[in-house]
């Protein structure tokens, strides 16, 4: 097994773990005590508990790489770095919607290395690494192949309380809905880029992303064959937090629309 492989497994494995531990605080959420971090965005229990599993576990397996986690911030500077969402979809599971997801990413000199995305209550794992290729518990996945936009369904994600962009996000439905068939709001962003990766949704966009919601959906994006760009071509969603991506024969018309071009 290389050293890629290596670390990929750990990811597989340290997802599934936090997963459990995600699943023990569903079970008991009424109990949880969840505290505002700004308006509409939630941290409890369940997120410190996932991630300070995560932090301890990979400190411990991989002592010199780095760290950003959404709860406990960067890390000193290393040549490698994990960037790790202990809980995607905080609000979700507070709430009792059952979709929500660990999201581990490892990033090295080349970029963006390894992507995990680990649904615990459907028992799904969505990994990749930089080379492909991208699979589901195991087995290959691909992005959807047709490039039919009046079948075609698209994720999105839509600001919420404070954020100063929701007339942005407004005005791509806009233009978007009617020439699809339809747009959804999921509230998980990693699900969502997992789920274009393995064709359950056509396409996905939305701004201001933050690495922790997207660096490991990019690796599995790109590794199962899908395009992903900024909100221009130009924009890497890395860098910049917003993200266009769709199966290859739907991007061109998919960015075009949703980019008002």
């Amino acid at each position: 097994m290389s050293g890629r492989e290596e670390d990929l497994a750990l990811a597989v494995e340290l997802a599934r773990e936090a997963g459990d531990i995600l699943r023990h605080h569903w079970q008991n959420r009424a109990t949880l005590q969840p505290q505002s971090k700004r308006v509409g965005d939630f941290v409890s229990q369940a997120d410190l508990a996932s991630e300070r599993h995560l932090r301890d576990r990979l400190q411990a397996a991989r002592p010199g790489d780095g760290w950003l986690g959404e709860e406990t911030g960067a890390g000193a500077p290393a040549a490698r770095r994990w960037i790790v969402d202990p809980l995607d979809g905080t609000t979700n599971f507070l709430h009792g919607l059952g979709h929500f997801a660990v999201s581990i990413a490892l990033e090295d000199d080349g970029g963006l290395a390894l992507g995990v995305v680990h649904d615990p209550l459907r028992g799904e794992t969505f990994a990749a690494t930089r080379d492909g290729p991208a699979t589901l518990n195991g087995a290959p996945i691909a992005p959807s192949p047709g490039g039919d936009m009046t079948a075609a369904l698209f994720g999105t994600g839509i600001p919420f309380g404070d954020m100063p962009h929701i007339d942005d996000h407004a005005a791509d439905i806009a233009r978007i809905a009617p020439h699809c068939a339809g747009v959804r709001r999921f509230g998980a962003a990693a699900l969502d880029l997992a789920y274009v990766a393995a064709g359950r949704l056509d396409g996905f966009w939305e701004r201001r992303l933050q690495p922790w919601d997207i660096a490991a959906g990019l690796v599995l994006l790109r590794a199962a064959g899908a395009r992903v760009e900024g909100w221009t071509p130009d924009g890497p969603p890395e860098t910049t937090g917003d993200v266009v991506a769709a199966g290859p024969n739907l991007f061109t018309p998919f960015a075009r629309i949703i980019r008002g071009g």
